[in-house]
């Protein structure tokens, strides 16, 4: 497999590809994000899996880039809900909104004794030469009863770790990528990707 010049994160959030730019450090490979680019097509996450929306994902914006992809679809998953609110996670209780997702994830496990949840994270890397490569990431965790923490993103705040005694909003972003879901898919990513070029 052939170590690309370059490689398009399929995403305009900053943070996301300030996280992969810092992970494919000393690597000698440019990091693009779809910020820089005009008439990026809307992708219809439609997949019933993170894996599927993921690799929808990079197989549009490959075709629109040209170049090599990645892609990532997560979320939570709660195993007292059935696995909900999962691929829906971003759009639990409607579109996009993080504090409406949090009251519906609180009302719907108000009467659950099982708090076990977890983020999982998949990350789909993908070439116009048809090479494809999957990481996932996970972290484990509880759901609280009530909001901790002032990081807030998503259902952060409501994320308890039991190996780091805090939630995932009480703690600085360095710390939570250290540990985060994504995080860990990352340098699984890049393990295998550094592998797969230097066989």
């Amino acid at each position: 497999m052939k170590k690309p010049a370059s490689i398009v994160i399929a995403s305009k959030n900053p943070h996301k590809v300030i996280e992969f730019e810092e992970a494919f450090g000393g690597t000698g490979i440019t990091v693009n994000s779809l910020a820089n680019y005009n008439d990026v097509p809307n992708v219809d996450e439609t997949g019933q899996t993170f894996e599927e929306n993921a690799t929808l994902k990079a197989q549009q914006i490959m075709k629109f880039t040209g170049q090599a992809v990645i892609a990532d679809d997560s979320g939570l998953v709660v195993g007292a809900l059935n696995g909900q609110p999962g691929v829906h996670s971003a759009r639990y209780a409607g579109d996009h909104d993080d504090d409406a997702n949090n009251a519906k994830l609180l009302k719907e496990m108000q009467n659950k004794s099982d708090r076990e949840a977890y983020f999982e994270s998949v990350l789909i890397y993908l070439t116009p030469e048809g090479e494809k490569v999957k990481a996932v990431g996970r972290i484990e965790g509880q759901i609280l009863r009530a909001p901790r923490g002032d990081n807030e993103f998503g259902y952060d705040p409501l994320f308890y770790v039991p190996a780091q005694q805090r939630t995932l909003a009480e703690m600085t972003t360095h710390d939570k990528n250290m540990i985060s879901h994504r995080g860990n898919a990352i340098r699984v990513l890049i393990r295998k990707l550094l592998e797969l070029w230097d066989s």
